[in-house]
């Protein structure tokens, strides 16, 4: 018997190309173990029919989730037993190696085609309604990524194109060769950081925000708070779950149920609700593996709150007062000085461009420079050139400042505030960057105490070499 959901979950126009999905989703790759470990299929449906009753139709998924496709495999069972002309279904491609340390990216067209008709057959569809990337390709353009999915739409393999944890530079050259409908990023409370330029971008060229992780991760269902984290949870590796930043983060966290309570709302309820208020082109898709969470999720769209109140909910969660980077950074890093000379010639600004994209495409995602290296800073400047090229969120930029004056036999050092404001000016205008996120003295000034120093805090976070 066909079934019908409830419509509790309202639904929306997810970008302008057509697409209309439920105001929430659901993200299915925690049901084949990401933060807990993987559900039967048995269970896994039974999660998916029961959201599809309480009104979420738009499910998303990846090719990377789970053992061999599992999650993609788990899916197509659920829809089974679901009217697939009422869901709506979002995949993505690309990522063909993966541990928390480190991705590898595929986009080729010829490899688009492979996913494609292997991500059908797991999920014995004839179609996906929104088709991702799962990350970008730098070693392939953009576009060829691009004009093979417009192929897909043609022949009907996929309804609409979207991209995953895209730089605006990429959004734009996409958006140029077939309309983007959504970009999905990780959004939530305690990572902001496409509020600054995604979002607008996309609200200008009509393109739909889906919010992965927009509980942290589950920080704000209290993982790791209230909830001991299971031994095979990659959060046990998770910057923000670890040691001294995990006893940073529960006095936000402590801070954030007191709001909650004061809402006569959990946290995850909360945290949802400050999600969905900032805009109706705005859709979490949070996870759950347990019914209640799903509930308690769905229960979110009834938490209504004001201006006022979503300023109180953000100022809760500084970002600055976060403790520990949203992303893990690759074991390797890769130190760039040497490309404007040090023991050999410099590279030019295209040799030096494509050894750190390159470097990028294979996994290294840590990239240390300084503002001494090369003559007036040009390492900073190849840098920022290769950084046009990269989405930024996804690298982790360290530089240094302090050494004024350098040849091998005497250095010169400086310490103080006013030069620490002038240099990181000058580091992030040559970077062409807004932020750096580690930054560092160069080498100690013994003449200025080292509290002064450090008490001018632009980036996001100070560490001491030396």
């Amino acid at each position: 018997m066909e079934q019908k959901p409830q419509m509790l979950v309202p639904r929306l126009k997810l970008g302008t190309q057509g697409l209309e999905v439920s105001k929430l989703g659901f993200g299915c790759g925690g049901l084949s173990g990401i933060l807990n470990a993987p559900l039967s299929h048995e269970a896994g449906c039974a999660i998916l029919k029961e959201a599809f009753n309480k009104g979420i139709t738009f499910f998303d998924t990846a090719d990377v989730h789970g053992q061999e496709g599992d999650n993609e495999i788990m899916i197509g069972k659920a829809l089974k037993e679901l009217p697939h002309e009422q869901v709506q279904l979002a995949s993505k491609f690309g990522i063909y190696r993966m541990d928390f340390t480190q991705l590898e990216v595929k986009g080729t067209p010829k490899y688009v085609q492979q996913c494609i008709d292997a991500s059908l057959k797991r999920l014995n569809v004839d179609y996906i309604d929104l088709y991702y990337p799962h990350r970008t390709d730098i070693s392939v353009p953009i576009e060829e990524t691009m004009r093979e999915l417009k192929k897909l739409v043609e022949e009907g393999k996929i309804r609409y194109i979207g991209l995953s944890e895209a730089s605006v530079d990429t959004i734009k050259r996409a958006h140029a060769v077939h309309p983007i409908t959504a970009v999905e990023m990780e959004y939530s409370l305690w990572t902001r950081e496409i509020e600054e330029d995604v979002i607008p971008l996309c609200r200008k060229l009509g393109i739909g925000i889906v919010a992965y992780s927009p509980l942290g991760h589950g920080f704000f269902a209290g993982k790791a708070i209230v909830e001991s984290l299971p031994s095979e949870s990659f959060l046990n590796k998770h910057p923000r779950f670890v040691g001294e930043n995990l006893e940073k983060n529960k006095v936000l966290y402590a801070r954030f149920a007191n709001l909650a309570a004061k809402h006569s709302c959990t946290p995850p309820q909360l945290a949802l609700a400050w999600l969905l208020h900032q805009g109706d082109d705005v859709v979490p898709i949070p996870g759950t593996t347990k019914i209640k969470n799903l509930i308690d999720n769905i229960n979110s769209l009834a938490v209504k709150l004001t201006p006022d109140d979503l300023k109180e909910i953000a100022d809760a969660i500084p970002i600055d007062q976060v403790a520990g980077e949203r992303e893990v950074v690759s074991k390797l890093g890769f130190g760039c000085g040497g490309l404007s000379g040090i023991i050999n010639a410099p590279l030019s600004h295209e040799a030096g461009c494509a050894i750190l994209k390159e470097a990028f495409n294979k996994g290294i995602t840590f990239f240390d420079t300084v503002d001494v290296y090369g003559q007036e800073g040009d390492n900073e400047i190849m840098i920022g050139k290769a950084l046009k090229e990269l989405p930024r969120e996804q690298v982790q930029l360290a530089s240094k400042f302090g050494i004024y004056k350098m040849d091998f036999t005497q250095l010169e050092i400086k310490g103080t505030p006013e030069y620490l404001r002038q240099c990181i000016d000058a580091s992030l205008k040559r970077l062409n960057v807004d932020y750096i996120d580690l930054y560092y003295p160069h080498q100690t000034d013994i003449s200025v105490p080292i509290e002064e120093t450090v008490s001018i805090r632009y980036d996001s976070s100070i560490f001491i070499r030396n």
